[in-house]
């Protein structure tokens, strides 16, 4: 299995010389593994990237974990999937109250906000729900789960032949700092754990209903789950590539064994399950 980071950025693209080097492209990763379909977690800024990569039309899975801007932005850009051969399958969480998730996406997918509608731009694409529950994707097995954020919100954790990945990209840290029993299901025992990281201590006192995490906060789940490495995600638009450095020191400085391998996702980054 194969997970490569095409953006990693969160609440909105900041792309300049001071995030050139963790990017400044928000929130899209791929997962290629042998056996299965291609599959995207999340079509921010950086699947755009990820569609210069991929050879004639698309044929794969595409999860949502939620609609926020910064997740769904880079939708109407994947160009390969915009060809009518296309033939994929996109899956999010269920929208109460507000439709369908065909019915939510098109309304913004669509003028004046997009020249083209939903309607006619992905032909080939099949829009599916899933609240909870696994899919099979060939190979790989894909369960999702429940997380408190803004919205209806998924996580995601796919296996695939003994190596495993969770992406928990947007999750509010609870005040009284407790992991939910559900979030340690999905993550136990992950060899890599993409989590949630916007925030410093400091900053999550001003912030802490904004629906993201302290980096302490990641720390903690990945060790709680027993997780082999853990890819700091959702770096804070106004962070620069040294403050994510400094925020990367802090988080390893948490660790005491070898047990645990922490990192921070950057643009390009490909890793080897």
């Amino acid at each position: 299995m194969r997970v490569t980071f095409h953006g990693v950025r969160g609440s909105t693209p900041a792309v300049g010389a001071a995030t050139s080097r963790y990017g400044g492209n928000t929130a899209c990763v791929s997962i290629d593994a042998a056996g299965c379909p291609p599959i995207v977690i999340d079509l921010g800024t950086g699947v755009r990237n990820y569609g210069a990569t991929v050879k004639g039309a698309f044929e794969g899975i595409l999860l949502l974990t939620h609609l926020h801007w910064d997740h769904i932005q880079g939708l109407p850009f994947f160009a390969p999937l915009l060809s009518p051969l296309a033939n994929a399958r996109l899956i999010g969480p269920p929208q109460p109250g507000e439709g369908s998730l065909r019915d939510v996406l098109a309304r913004v997918v669509r003028p004046p906000f997009f020249p083209v509608a939903l309607k006619d731009l992905c032909v080939g694409v099949s829009i599916e729900e899933l609240d909870r529950g696994q899919i099979q994707a060939g190979s790989a097995s894909i369960t999702a789960a429940r997380v408190d954020h803004p919205g209806p919100t998924n996580a995601y954790r796919v296996d695939h032949e003994g190596a495993s990945v969770a992406y928990v990209s947007d999750h509010q840290q609870p005040v009284d700092g407790d992991i939910s029993a559900e979030l340690l299901r999905l993550v136990d025992g992950v060899d890599l754990l993409i989590h949630d990281a916007q925030y410093t201590d400091d900053e999550f006192v001003g912030k802490s209903d904004w629906g993201h995490s302290t980096v302490g906060f990641a720390v903690e789940v990945a060790l709680a789950a027993g997780v082999g490495t853990l890819a700091l995600f959702h770096h804070d638009p106004s962070r620069d590539d040294d403050g994510v450095d400094e925020l990367l020191g802090l988080a390893q400085s948490m660790v005491e064994s070898d047990d645990l391998t922490v990192i921070a996702a950057s643009e390009g980054l490909t890793l080897a399950l």
